[in-house]
C-alpha cells in the first residue's frame, strides 16, 4: 500500500493514521537513502524477561 505525505516548511512530515497505527513509542528505525527513496527499516530489539512476559499477558 502506498500513501502520500507532505513535507511541512521546517521539514516536519505527517504520518497518514494508518502507519501511527503501526508504531509504538519507543520503537526506533533505521533511516536509509537509496536512490530517490528514504528506507525506514525497524530495528528488532532482543526482548528482556519481563517484555517477553509482559508480551505474553496482552
Amino acid at each position: 500500500m502506498d500513501f502520500v505525505i507532505k513535507v511541512m516548511p521546517k521539514g516536519e512530515i505527517e504520518l497518514p493514521d494508518e502507519i501511527k497505527a503501526q508504531l509504538c513509542p519507543g520503537d526506533e528505525y533505521q533511516v536509509s537513502l537509496i536512490e530517490n527513496s528514504i528506507v525506514l527499516k525497524k530495528i528488532q530489539k532482543e526482548l528482556d524477561i519481563k517484555e517477553w512476559f509482559r508480551r505474553l499477558r496482552n
